[in-house]
């Protein structure tokens, strides 16, 4: 039984924060974890006040842990089924599929799931010392999810860490950049996330999407659709006020107020 709820969403200054609160099972997606972060997606993608959103977790040493296992093997043995099936979006791809940019502050160690959680997110800040890791291969689970780190990491280390299911040190995927800084303290982690998510809420929220948008394309297209893509993702960028709003708040040396318009 679940003694609180599994997620907490608070949204404050254009910043959605998405906490994982199990600490008790270091984080593990249970169905009602994994339901309520696709609740949490769809609240923040509905939001126009949202710029920006931070996915963390309660500290407990892990960030997560991926599935719940010992929930997934209750629910074979008592229902026959699998786990996923009881997922309304089981591969996250709610999350995916976001337009505003998110930021992971990852305040432990990752696998699995965890490293699934993460590779949806847009910058990623880490805590020195943790580890990450794919392990579905030692426990006969699946990673179809882990297709996009092949734009995030070298298919040499990917292959690796698919194949073994060994842990690596966080420092070690930081020097192939899929981290964008390292902390020391937990604290220090969620610190960074949330000055990277000011800076990012402090831009033209159409520019900010737009951005993303294009970005993304081109992971899934390739260079050549990525770039028509993102040319037709800036059209209502150009044609907006913030457009006018910009350049003349430069002339007048002032800050620009933004409208999302």
């Amino acid at each position: 039984m679940e003694t609180m709820s599994p997620i907490k969403l608070t949204i404050e200054d254009g910043i959605a924060t998405v906490c994982i609160n199990r600490p008790e099972r270091k984080n593990a997606l249970s169905v009602d974890a994994t339901n309520g972060l696709t609740d949490a997606w769809k609240k923040i993608g509905a939001d126009d006040t949202v710029r920006v959103a931070i996915l963390t977790s309660t500290d407990c040493g892990v960030f997560s842990a991926g599935l719940d296992l010992k929930e997934a093997s209750q629910i074979a043995r008592d229902e026959g089924v699998d786990i996923l099936t009881k997922m309304r979006d089981p591969f996250h791809e709610t999350m995916r599929a976001c337009k505003k940019p998110i930021i992971a502050a990852m305040t432990g160690s990752l696998m699995a799931g965890g490293m699934m959680l993460t590779l949806n997110c847009d910058l990623r800040v880490g805590l020195k010392g943790t580890k990450v890791g794919v392990t579905e291969v030692k426990i006969g689970r699946g990673s179809p999810w882990a297709a996009p780190a092949l734009s995030m990491l070298p298919q040499p280390i990917l292959m690796e860490i698919l194949l073994t299911g060994d842990l690596m040190p966080i420092e070690r995927l930081h020097d192939y950049g899929f981290t964008n800084y390292l902390e020391d303290t937990p604290d220090a982690v969620r610190a960074r996330a949330l000055d990277l998510a000011k800076r990012i809420a402090g831009g033209a929220p159409l520019s900010v999407i737009a951005a993303k948008g294009g970005v993304r394309a081109t992971m899934d297209l390739g260079c050549a659709g990525g770039l028509e893509e993102g040319k037709r993702l800036h059209e209502v960028v150009y044609a907006s006020n913030d457009a006018i709003e910009g350049p003349r708040a430069f002339a007048e040396k002032r800050a620009p107020v933004w409208t999302g318009t």
